[in-house]
């Protein structure tokens, strides 16, 4: 099997590089990762990684530093070493899904990018993962050697692209299924999921008039949930009766007359019952209060 030799230079560490490199992994299955600033090392490479002072991805070289930097986003967030390898290559990692590489690019990559590239407006506040990777470097306390961090950081990063992929593809899978719920529900009030998957933003594009979904739970009943008036809000297009707030079992049963009523939130955002017809039930009777 062939190598593919990349160089990324040495010494201290960030996002951009580590991701960089934990990107190309889904590309080549063997790597010869060389960390270095000797240019003659460098210009052997197959793939240089935020070092060398030239973008050219034809040429395999991929590196921002160079005065003028290596372009920018139309939003304005310039592209860091991670950015230009995602242009190339995130398609085909994200195995031809152009969807999930957009997704990807714009949750996590390009967040990276900014924080690399001091690009900091409208990057949210808090432990970043960009300062997490910077972590992985040793501390002058540390005996640990840089290039050995390095990979412990890599491996951690790899992890973390599979779960932003995973969450992409199954966030836009989803996106399709809730499209085609919407379309079959009897009432456009209340769209009925065979399975729970992501739904508010699907939801909150497609349908105004949409009030309550309903999806089995995991253990086998169902449930009826409020839609909010927008993604992360906690007030809804319209709550579940109140009288049911807090309720469960017998209490739920006698105020509603289900026989196999479960629950409801005493936020009035969530009820349950054991059957699907039960929880229609529900539904209707939410409507009409």
């Amino acid at each position: 099997m062939t190598q593919t030799t990349i160089a990324t230079h040495n010494g201290n560490f960030h996002a951009d590089d580590v991701f960089s490199i934990a990107a190309l992994k889904n590309i080549f299955p063997s790597i010869n990762l060389i960390r270095t600033r000797d240019l003659e090392v460098i210009n052997k490479a197959d793939l240089v990684i935020d070092v060398g002072g030239i973008y050219d991805a034809d040429a395999g070289r991929f590196d921002h530093h160079q005065r003028g930097g290596a372009g920018q986003r139309e939003n304005g967030i310039p592209y860091s070493s991670f950015g230009l390898i995602w242009q190339k290559y995130g398609v085909e990692i994200c195995e031809g899904n152009e969807d999930v590489a957009k997704s990807i690019d714009s949750g996590l990559v390009s967040t990276i990018d900014a924080i690399d590239c001091g690009h900091v407006e409208g990057v949210a506040q808090g432990i970043s993962l960009s300062q997490t990777i910077s972590m992985f470097n040793p501390t002058w306390q540390e005996d640990s050697h840089f290039d050995t961090c390095f990979d412990e950081a890599v491996e951690f990063a790899s992890r973390v692209l599979a779960r932003f992929i995973a969450s992409a593809s199954g966030g836009i899978s989803a996106k399709t299924i809730v499209a085609a719920a919407i379309d079959d529900a009897e009432d456009a009030r209340v769209i009925v999921l065979e399975k729970y998957i992501p739904w508010k933003r699907t939801v909150h594009a497609l349908s105004k008039e949409a009030l309550y979904m309903v999806y089995p739970s995991s253990t086998g009943q169902w449930r009826i949930q409020t839609v909010p008036v927008e993604p992360g809000s906690f007030e809804d297009r319209k709550s579940l009766p109140a009288p049911w707030a807090g309720l469960s079992d017998e209490a739920l049963k006698d105020v509603t007359g289900i026989d196999d009523a479960m629950f409801c939130h005493n936020g009035l955002f969530i009820a349950g019952c054991e059957s699907f017809e039960s929880t229609m039930k529900m539904a209707k009777m939410a409507l009409e209060a």
